[in-house]
């Protein structure tokens, strides 16, 4: 392959194809091998899947809230492996009507997921779309939440978002460009019609936009966002004149982003406009919605990121981010009285959670954070009084918080800015330089990786491992400033921000690099890529969950799905200085004659954001240019998509895996 004169040769191009039966053969086995190598650890993932799964409560459900006359319940049932979502009218007593049981839907697929559940103003009707491959194309049908029956509509090969509109008749979807999968057309579908009738409402040309539909919480209005990396654009409808024409709330300036929240006779508008890098929070009349309209609500504030907001009659809620940390703000219509909800520790996570009405002085929001499981909590704003709704259950009997120490550290990268990290482990462990660390991070698209519980992970914890969260630039974790020096011609931050971060926390002894492992999967596996080239002395083991590696191929293929939306986070490398940048960092470019670190690397043959060929193409390069004798294996799901498996206890046995990798590594047999 060339372009700009330099040439590129990919010997394993070959592996593109997935209908080729050697290709199939291939992935078969290498899965063998990964089969083979790992025999002697069969039975203990077994122990550690066993031991993960007795600490989840199996028979667990959501806390109800109530919409529309409504309590509505996502609930499991002991050794299933898929939800069942009820609701209940008018109180929690009542009789519980089951509208979806995904265990009895899943029957005969490997692979299921339900999205895009809408139920119709009327409370009889619910749409639903299913997914049985893993590649993210849905099918939509409407059930009849009255008799049980499935309506005969049924829309085809689509997105699965939809909503509807105030009649109970008008339905309006997204759906996909067949080949790119990019989100690009909203339609209008009429019950009881087929979908070859249904009205196209808008289509969006720009190869860089993805579109979705939605309601109001007010449930006033549709609206239809326009979005790209850099770029927001939304059309609004009143939803009780399905058959209107949407107009534009404010035309796409590049650059602008904004979104909307609809109350009273107006809409707030959190937008970056007039170089507001964190956002700020604007408010103008739903009958003048244009930019020159817009009043300033909540200025733009250098060292707090505006994250979102939730309206209330009385209450207006502000998300905000500050020094990395998530923060609550109720702030009064009256004007008065403002404050803030209180956390103390160190690190953690709290965000509000399922708040549908306006009419209320409940905030219901959650708050974790690695040593304290998550909690569902109901906030009176005018009392400040709080009701723990739920606290998730950690089973087994062994589980207490104060068995586990959780801190926040700072690492110098190498151009002096501090870069936080967030840890966990089990009390009394020394800093001698011996316990085993595992190390993760994300790093892309401004997405945050907060400090959360998990109680899978105590099963690492409890074995002397470490756990930490490298909340490296690329993310927005501390603002958007964050996110912006770790994208495009800065993309490099990332990466070795996560190398000084894993120096870091060698030069503190809290391990070293004979017992250093890294994590990160998607973009994260891009990431794993990369520090393997570049400093693979740093780590004993690298789990690669679904990794962006081959960056180059993929972005000059504009017919793979996401490619053309991507070329604001990374670059177009049809343009040369992107080109060069992207090529002097690809992983896949980038595999060298070197020692590389012991490497479990899975994939997922319906993969549809990162094709399984990427990691497959790179384990195989790897292999041929490696100089070590660390293990390198490739795990192929072949039955799922880019999520992994669909059940909860599949997704736990996935985690057994990498578990056994890790331990194996540290000889820890028990």
């Amino acid at each position: 392959m060339e372009k700009f004169g330099d040439e590129r040769i990919d010997n394993y191009f070959w592996l593109n194809d997935r209908k080729n039966p050697e290709v199939i053969d291939y992935l078969n086995k290498e899965n063998a091998y990964y089969k083979k190598m790992t025999a002697h650890t069969k039975a203990f993932q077994k122990e550690l899947f066993e031991e993960m799964k007795a600490r989840i409560k199996e028979d667990d459900e959501s806390v109800p809230y109530l919409y529309n006359g409504y309590y509505y319940i996502t609930r499991f049932e002991t050794g299933k492996n898929y939800p069942i979502y009820s609701r209940k009218k008018g109180s929690l007593s009542a009789k519980e009507e089951i509208m979806f049981d995904c265990n009895k839907m899943a029957k005969g697929h490997s692979y299921f997921q339900l999205g895009g559940l809408s139920i119709s103003p009327d409370n009889k009707l619910a749409i639903f779309s299913i997914d049985v491959v893993g590649r993210r194309i849905y099918n939509i049908q409407v059930k009849n939440l009255e008799t049980g029956g499935i309506l005969s509509d049924k829309i085809e090969k689509v997105s699965g978002n939809a909503v509807w509109a105030n009649d109970n008749q008008t339905v309006f979807y997204s759906s996909q460009d067949e080949v790119t999968l990019r989100s690009d057309k909203i339609f209008k579908h009429k019950l009881g019609t087929k979908q070859t009738d249904d009205v196209l409402v808008y289509f969006e040309k720009n190869e860089t936009y993805n579109v979705e539909v939605a309601k109001s919480k007010s449930r006033k209005y549709l609206a239809i966002e326009s979005g790209s990396t850099l770029t927001t654009e939304y059309r609004i409808l009143e939803a009780d004149n399905p058959d209107g024409k949407f107009r534009v709330f404010q035309k796409r300036i590049r650059g602008l982003e904004y979104s909307i929240n609809h109350y009273g006779d107006s809409f707030y508008i959190m937008t970056n406009a007039d170089k507001a890098t964190n956002f700020k929070l604007m408010k103008t009349l739903e009958t003048a919605t244009s930019k020159e309209n817009w009043t300033e609500v909540v200025p733009h504030r250098e060292d707090v990121l505006l994250e979102d907001i939730e309206i209330f009659k009385d209450f207006l809620v502000i998300e905000e981010r500050t020094n990395g940390l998530n923060k609550i703000r109720i702030m009064p219509w009256s004007g008065t009285g403002e404050y803030y909800l209180p956390f103390d520790s160190e690190t953690y996570t709290a965000y509000t959670s399922t708040n549908v009405d306006f009419d209320t002085d409940i905030l219901r929001y959650s708050y974790q954070s690695m040593t304290t499981p998550s909690s569902v909590i109901d906030f009176n704003m005018k009392t400040k009084t709080k009701e723990i709704k739920k606290e998730q259950q950690v089973l087994g009997g062994k589980f207490d918080k104060n068995n586990y120490t959780e801190e926040r550290i700072w690492a110098t990268a190498k151009d002096g800015t501090k870069i936080p990290i967030s840890m966990v482990y089990r009390k009394g462990l020394n800093k001698n330089g011996k316990n085993p660390l595992l190390l993760y991070a994300y790093g892309s698209y401004g997405h945050s990786m907060d400090a959360t519980f998990s109680s899978t992970r105590l099963t690492l914890l409890d074995r002397g491992f470490m756990f930490a969260i490298a909340h490296i630039r690329g993310g927005e974790d501390l603002g958007r400033q964050w996110y912006e020096d770790g994208k495009l011609l800065k993309k490099k931050n990332t990466f070795t921000d996560f190398i000084d971060c894993s120096k870091h926390v060698i030069e503190q002894k809290y391990t070293s690099a004979e017992h250093l492992y890294a994590e990160g999967g998607s973009a994260g596996g891009l990431l794993m890529g990369v520090i393997v080239n570049l400093a693979p002395e740093l780590y004993h083991g690298i789990i690669a969950q679904v990794p962006f590696v081959d960056v180059m191929t993929t972005m000059l293929d504009e017919s793979i799905p996401l490619t053309t939306g991507e070329y604001d986070e990374w670059g177009n490398p049809n343009v040369k200085k992107y080109y060069n940048y992207m090529r002097s960092y690809s992983p896949y470019d980038n595999v060298k004659k070197q020692s590389y670190p012991n490497m479990y690397v899975s994939t997922g043959l319906h993969d549809s954001q990162v094709q399984y060929w990427e990691p497959a193409k790179w384990v195989a390069k790897l292999r041929h240019l490696k100089t070590d004798n660390s293990v390198l294996f490739l795990d192929t799901n072949m039955a799922a998509g880019h999520g992994g498996a669909s059940g909860r206890f599949e997704a736990i046995k996935e985690l057994a895996k990498e578990y056994s990798f890790l331990l194996d590594l540290e000889k820890i047999e028990k």
